[in-house]
């Protein structure tokens, strides 16, 4: 086992899980605030990631390529919020049709499955130009000011009225719909909300990798929890005794984990076409931590 290949590997993987990170606070909101299991997140990454990708390449600024994949998030959200809160289609089934249907969208947008992102300046190479640092340090220096950004408007955001009411509608929507909030326009908004940020990942990972691909969100959604339910489980002494955002950094604290794990699984010599049952395994053990605490702790009391 080689020291120095795992070190650069996991130098790697805490970029990418800064990036990927800022996917992880998107699924937070329907996951965990909405109470919504969107599915929309695998269509929604690519779709950040191809709208990226063919702007940058026509000459456009990276950063404007970055907020432009946002607007197409939250267009994809609001899909997935109208064919369920007004054709009254199940949350589930709503976001896999916008899914597929954001399959065929992101091959139009590009025009073929993959946009190669070579000789093309992005936020990642124009910092490695100006600051003269490795691809590596750049992608983790982008990842950090996005995540913390984005982690300082989600909890000034949730601090406001219209924040409150979010959070309120997945905690107890019929109480928050007694208390006459329009609880369609509060999933409306978090759908939308969810699949911006969602987008916006896309489009650093793009930028980051050098390409945008119509399968690059391929098991988005199942990253995103396992990021999440890491996150909780880790950083769950710190969640209880803070306020909301330590909540929000630990979320991305865990995608930088699960990059970890997954960086040196594989440098052990893991097959790449492993990963998913790998992905499931973290899954399953990061659910059973609770449950197993829960079950211990009587024990432990009784016996005291």
């Amino acid at each position: 086992m080689n020291i120095l290949s795992i070190f650069g590997a996991a130098q790697g993987a805490v970029a990418q899980g800064l990036l990927w990170g800022i996917m992880t606070l998107g699924v937070y909101l329907t996951f965990r605030i909405l109470n919504i299991a969107d599915m929309t997140c695998d269509g929604s990454f690519a779709l950040g990631g191809s709208t990226c990708a063919i702007l940058v390449t026509k000459g456009m600024n990276p950063l404007l390529a970055v907020f432009i994949s946002f607007l197409t998030g939250l267009i994809a959200g609001f899909a997935t919020g109208i064919m369920h809160t007004k054709l009254k289609i199940h949350e589930i089934l709503a976001g896999i049709l916008s899914m597929i249907a954001l399959y065929s969208i992101n091959i139009r947008i590009m025009g073929r499955s993959n946009t190669p992102l070579l000789g093309v300046d992005t936020v990642m190479t124009k910092m490695q130009d100006q600051f003269g640092i490795t691809p590596n340090i750049a992608s983790f220096i982008v990842g950090v000011i996005f995540g913390i950004a984005l982690i300082i408007l989600l909890y000034w955001f949730m601090g406001t009225e219209l924040g409150s009411c979010l959070r309120a509608t997945g905690n107890n929507e019929k109480m928050v719909r007694a208390m006459g909030v329009d609880t369609d326009k509060m999933k409306l908004m978090g759908l939308m909300l969810s699949n911006g940020l969602i987008a916006i990942s896309g489009a650093l990972v793009a930028q980051q990798q050098g390409y945008g691909d119509v399968g690059m969100g391929t098991g988005a959604i199942v990253i995103g929890l396992a990021s999440i339910i890491l996150g909780e489980s880790i950083f769950a002494w710190f969640n209880k005794r803070f306020s909301f955002y330590v909540t929000l950094l630990s979320i991305l604290l865990g995608s930088v984990v699960y990059r970890l794990i997954i960086a040196i699984v594989l440098q052990l010599g893991l097959k790449s076409s492993d990963l998913k049952l790998l992905t499931a395994i973290i899954v399953v053990i990061a659910l059973a931590i609770p449950v197993m605490k829960h079950k211990i702790a009587p024990k432990k009391a009784l016996a005291k």
